[in-house]
């Protein structure tokens, strides 16, 4: 059945309701070298807003803070209405380590610098962004409760941390009547499943919801690079793309382009681009509840939202699964067998959950 922006869902425990699809705003501004300028941004929120998007992600220090800047500007007149997700941990003054970070005082300065730049009084959801394997994780949660107490910010979450202490923040968090984890952002798309070992299966025993960046791995899935790039010593960056830097990082290698491939034939034969269908398959997830797009110009954001309306058939999920499947590896291939069911359960015939 087809989606639309306000099809709205609940964000893993918590009672806010958010659109199928993010917008991203990591691409509102050129400090890195690619993006939207200004008035391009303002197309791209405007947009998303008026087909009744709500759900907006952005980061402190992304594009140097024009980001959270450029938000602060275009959502004047409509606050209320839309959920702002920001982060905190990463270094906001070069030469200052505490301001970076996930202790303390890099969150209330952080929380504090979002606030300013995006020019409103409390922020709908603070992510801890990179974790630091330094904080206690008794010292961050404590923090954010109390920001929360403060009305400075409403739900907290967590991407880019291992499972293992993720589980262990939210049992802590109950367990003392903390605020709880409500999402988890992680890097989840055709080319990048390892997510589903852990991370994904955890966040839906702890009640989280399950946010994916980068669902077209870096603009893999969407048919822009070839074997040529495989072997390429630079690729041309002038256009305002990350193709460079996605070679540099090892994104572009034989297995990711035939899972490419793979996602370009279902398109072909659906009628649809391979973006709409890389980004549909992060949606047949029951675990996810909204990938984030981070579109650079309107008519990439409009084929973006083309994936709310794909309708895959039962074979084109398997081949695009079978395409990218990982090895789940120890215990999950152990407890999934034959044997271990028989010596856990015999001949009862148990109901078990994914």
């Amino acid at each position: 059945m087809a989606l639309t922006l306000d099809t709205y869902r609940l964000l893993g425990r918590s009672g806010l309701r958010v659109s199928p699809l993010a917008l991203g705003a990591a691409t509102f501004g050129t400090e890195w070298g690619w993006g939207a300028e200004r008035d391009e941004a303002r197309k791209l929120f405007d947009h998303y807003v008026e087909r009744g998007g709500n759900f907006i992600d952005t980061a402190t220090t992304y594009t140097n803070g024009s980001s959270e800047r450029l938000l602060g500007e275009f959502t004047r007149d409509s606050r209320d209405s839309l959920v702002l997700a920001t982060k905190y941990t990463t270094l906001r003054r070069p030469g200052d380590p505490n301001s970076g970070g996930a202790h303390r005082k890099s969150l209330v300065g952080s929380v504090e610098a979002s606030l300013r730049q995006l020019n409103t009084d409390y922020i709908d959801l603070l992510y801890l962004h990179v974790w630091d394997f330094t904080t206690p994780v008794e010292e961050i949660l404590r923090g954010m409760d109390d920001l929360v107490r403060q009305g400075k910010i409403l739900y907290v979450a967590i991407s880019n941390a291992p499972a293992w202490q993720v589980s262990r923040m939210q049992t802590i968090a109950d367990l003392r009547g903390w605020s709880p984890l409500v999402a988890l952002e992680i890097e989840y798309n055709l080319i990048e499943r390892t997510g589903e070992r852990d991370l994904i299966p955890m966040a839906r025993e702890m009640g989280l919801g399950v946010i994916p960046y980068s669902p077209l791995a870096g603009g893999v899935l969407t048919g822009k690079y070839s074997r040529a790039d495989l072997t390429a010593s630079g690729v041309a960056s002038d256009d305002g793309t990350r193709k460079r830097f996605n070679v540099a990082l090892g994104t572009v290698t034989e297995r990711n382009l035939a899972i490419a491939e793979v996602v370009r034939e279902v398109a072909m034969e659906l009628g649809r681009t391979p973006a709409q269908v890389g980004l549909a398959w992060t949606l047949q997830n029951p675990d996810v509840t909204a990938p984030i797009i981070g579109a650079r110009t309107p008519a990439q954001l409009e084929d973006d939202l083309g994936a709310l309306e794909v309708d895959f058939t039962a074979a084109q999920l398997a081949r695009l699964d079978e395409s990218s499947a990982i090895e789940l590896g120890f215990p999950h291939h152990m407890l999934a067998s034959d044997h271990i069911r028989n010596v856990t359960a015999g001949d009862l015939k148990l109901e078990t959950r994914r």
